[in-house]
């Protein structure tokens, strides 16, 4: 007994951390925090600000003179704005979905030690995790053999699989599913499908929950599937309406007609930058009040499969 007080006594002094260390360690982290902080604020503060005074005095942390005029603008693009956000949102959900059955279902069969084909598909899975075909052979595969170029499939189905994710659910599944329990159900005289969908996916909550939110973020963050594979202006996201909007004012002064305005008129009327910093401000809202919410996840996303002690 005192030889364990001994021990845990000698541990605990050899993670103590001194006063001087404890103090850098915190103003290093609130350092980081304003690090991240800082440019979400200067974000804010520009579509809240006068576009005059952006003009005349440049950005700042804090507006010099307050403007709703970005966001009555965009409000005002009611048909683009609503088709965009109607994209995003069935992408996401879409996408999601059929993501997290795929990347579970793969990891699944590749967790079982008796699959014959185990160990080649586990490295025809690992190899495109450090090397890949390149951008001219996916998009030549995703556009011209696929035929996906200028659908809704284009932002969907190239990102609904990836290797890291699918590395992650079969490791989660050989960790955490017992053998015995699959053999049970097999005696029984279960099929795999019933099994997978009746016994493995209800106890795999926590990979679920994971994979989803990675998948989820992953496609309401995407404007490079958009950039690629997507010329008609009804299938836009508001990511890649954003990404529009940084490159050229011509994104929002193509729907003058529609407004019942010039060209000229739009472009000399048009809050040009705090616009397209209100639009950042919109996209980003929904993940930043979504996070709190699931941030455990994400943790437990950082150690699924990990070696336990």
């Amino acid at each position: 007994m005192s030889a364990q007080t001994s021990y845990e006594s000698g541990l605990d002094k050899f993670n103590r951390i001194g006063k001087a260390t404890n103090v850098f360690f915190h103003l290093l982290f609130i350092l980081l925090a304003l690090l991240c902080l800082i440019p979400v604020v200067v974000v804010l503060s520009i579509s809240l600000s006068d576009e005059s005074s952006i003009r005349e005095s440049g950005y700042h942390i804090l507006p010099t003179a307050l403007s709703g005029d970005a966001y009555n603008y965009i409000a005002k693009q009611g048909s683009m704005m609503t088709r965009a956000l109607g994209v995003s949102v069935f992408v996401t959900a879409a996408g999601t979905l059929i993501g997290v059955l795929l990347t579970t279902s793969m990891g699944y069969v590749l967790s079982r030690p008796n699959y014959k084909l185990n160990g080649l598909l586990t490295w025809i899975v690992f190899i495109p995790m450090i090397f890949n075909g390149g951008l001219v052979s996916s998009y030549y595969i995703n556009s011209s053999l696929l035929g996906l170029k200028n659908t809704i499939w284009a932002l969907i189905l190239p990102l609904a699989v990836s290797s890291f994710n699918v590395i992650i659910c079969r490791t989660f599944f050989k960790s955490t599913i017992p053998d015995g329990l699959i053999e049970s159900a097999e005696i029984d005289g279960a099929g795999q499908f019933r099994i997978y969908f009746t016994i493995v996916l209800p106890i795999s909550l926590p990979v679920l929950a994971t994979i989803g939110l990675f998948l989820c973020f992953s496609y309401w963050n995407d404007w490079f599937q958009s950039l690629l594979y997507i010329d008609d202006q009804n299938l836009y996201s508001l990511q890649a309406l954003l990404n529009s909007l940084m490159s050229n004012v011509d994104a929002l002064a193509r729907n003058a007609s529609t407004m019942g305005v010039s060209y000229a008129q739009l472009v000399a009327t048009m809050p040009k930058e705090s616009a397209r910093m209100a639009v950042a401000i919109i996209i980003v809202l929904p993940v930043a009040l979504a996070y709190p919410f699931f941030q455990k996840y994400f943790i437990s996303g950082l150690t699924v499969g990990a070696v336990k002690g």
